[in-house]
């Protein structure tokens, strides 16, 4: 069984931990703070580039030489307002000293130092609809590549109603073939509301030689290296997840899988 489902390792401090190397790929890398009031992390980003998310709450950032201030006005994600966010290029630190209990993401993927810091969101960042029926959800997206202030990273966050699918029709981003396809590494930070809610995510290959079906709950993150990745959130439970996306070319090319091909060119 492959090894794609990750639970937080505790409730106070860094509760995720994915590198590439724990991952066993190349690109992506996503980190997650539960602090307290108060509490503080600090990171370098080495040779990669940082977008920092804050998922909940608000905390104070000093990053690349610079204060930014206080960032954060979210209390709960379910919100569904648009974040406050941080770029931080390869190079350089940063620390969050939390003003109240917040979550704060680090989303990261190799960088080339074409970039300067800078805040991403709120403003610029609206929710929008998309899909059709009970695949309709909500985007709010942070840095997808009509964004050019990233040298790897593709970040976005998703709001899928109770009841409803989404990252659907299923698509795999696993080739290395632009502008047919591009190999994109991805996570998914999940999150229920209410939180002792479920999702379920599906990470396959046409070829079935990967096809692992999987229960998210509350905090949970899923690695998808290959293959196309659907998401489920059942009657009764809202589903939220932070995408990280990152790969040799940024730009999001995808294939639908065979068996909802049809679906995508009666709805395009």
């Amino acid at each position: 069984m492959a090894d794609l489902l990750k639970k937080p390792f505790g409730t106070r401090g860094k509760v995720h931990d994915i590198t590439p190397a724990s991952a066993g790929w190349r690109y992506v890398g996503f980190g997650l703070y539960h602090l307290r009031a108060g509490d503080t992390a600090a990171e370098a980003t080495g040779d990669n580039e940082v977008i920092l998310v804050i998922v909940e709450g608000k905390a104070r950032i000093t990053g690349a030489g610079r204060d930014w201030g206080v960032l954060g006005d979210r209390m709960n994600v379910f919100e569904k307002t648009p974040p406050h966010c941080l770029y931080l290029p390869n190079g350089s630190d940063w620390d969050a000293v939390a003003e109240t209990d917040c979550v704060i993401a680090a989303c990261a993927a190799p960088g080339k130092g074409g970039h300067e810091a800078r805040r991403i969101g709120p403003d610029g960042i609206t929710l929008t609809e998309r899909g059709k029926g009970v695949n309709t959800r909500h985007i709010n997206n942070i840095a997808m590549e009509n964004e050019d202030y990233c040298d790897s990273l593709l970040v976005t966050e998703v709001f899928t109603p109770n009841g409803h699918w989404s990252s659907y029709p299923s698509h795999r981003h696993d080739e290395d073939d632009f502008p047919r396809i591009t190999y994109l590494e991805e996570t998914y930070y999940h999150r229920l509301n209410p939180t002792d809610g479920f999702g379920v995510q599906r990470v396959y290959t046409d070829d079935g030689q990967l096809d692992e079906t999987m229960a998210v709950k509350d905090g949970d993150v899923v690695c998808v290296p290959r293959g196309h990745h659907p998401c489920g959130a059942p009657y009764g439970f809202e589903m939220y997840y932070l995408n990280v996306m990152a790969g040799p070319v940024r730009k999001w090319r995808f294939v639908p899988a065979p068996e909802v091909e049809w679906i995508m060119e009666r709805d395009s």
